[in-house]
């Protein structure tokens, strides 16, 4: 066993006598090394796709889909909808960014289980019930989705990406991003402390 294991002895009732061998988890990479590997994954996106990293058509190009499954006469008059359906012929679903969203999901998956970070917790502070925490979260993800939306982009597409070809509305996208964080961050921060 090596000195990143943990041996773990369950004796319950309903559970017959078993031991676990646990990993504790390992450090994060040094911001500096992430960086620069994810430099390299949008050189490469760019290389071979031909196109760069983003994340919010994916979830556009799947809202289209589905409304276009549920009611096939809307998006058919709906100019928003009709942009990720084209023709018809190609399922939206079929769309860069969507096998994007999956594989970042998947390898997330993998990494977290690589450096034994799997668990089943909630990230929060002392003076914050899981709940709020869950409310707090999906409301923050909501402004995100149509702030995306409004600004064009996620931080993926609007900073990387457009950041990358020197784009400056990705520019101001950006600052406008961190400082609407750190402003916002004076708001909420006795949650975390």
């Amino acid at each position: 066993m090596s000195s990143s294991e943990k041996t773990l002895t369950i004796d319950n009732a309903a559970v017959h006598k078993r031991t676990i061998v646990a990993r504790e988890a390992q450090p994060y990479w040094n911001p500096y090394i992430a960086g620069l590997g994810l430099g390299l994954v949008l050189l490469s996106s760019f290389v071979i796709m031909g196109r760069g990293l983003g994340a919010s058509g994916a979830f556009s190009s799947l809202l289209a889909a589905t409304v276009n499954t549920v009611t096939p006469s809307h998006p058919a008059s709906n100019s928003f909808y009709a942009e990720y359906l084209g023709d018809g012929t190609k399922s939206p679903l079929k769309d860069w960014l969507v096998f994007e969203v999956l594989g970042a999901i998947a390898g997330g998956f993998i990494s977290g289980l690589l450096a034994g970070r799997v668990r089943k917790t909630v990230e929060k502070g002392p003076r914050i019930s899981v709940r709020t925490r869950f409310v707090f979260a999906f409301a923050g993800g909501i402004l995100m989705g149509f702030g995306a939306k409004l600004a064009r982009g996620c931080t993926s597409g609007q900073a990387l990406t457009g950041g990358a070809l020197l784009g400056l509305g990705s520019w101001a996208f950006m600052l406008a991003v961190f400082g609407g964080a750190y402003a916002f961050a004076y708001f909420v921060r006795r949650q975390w402390t």
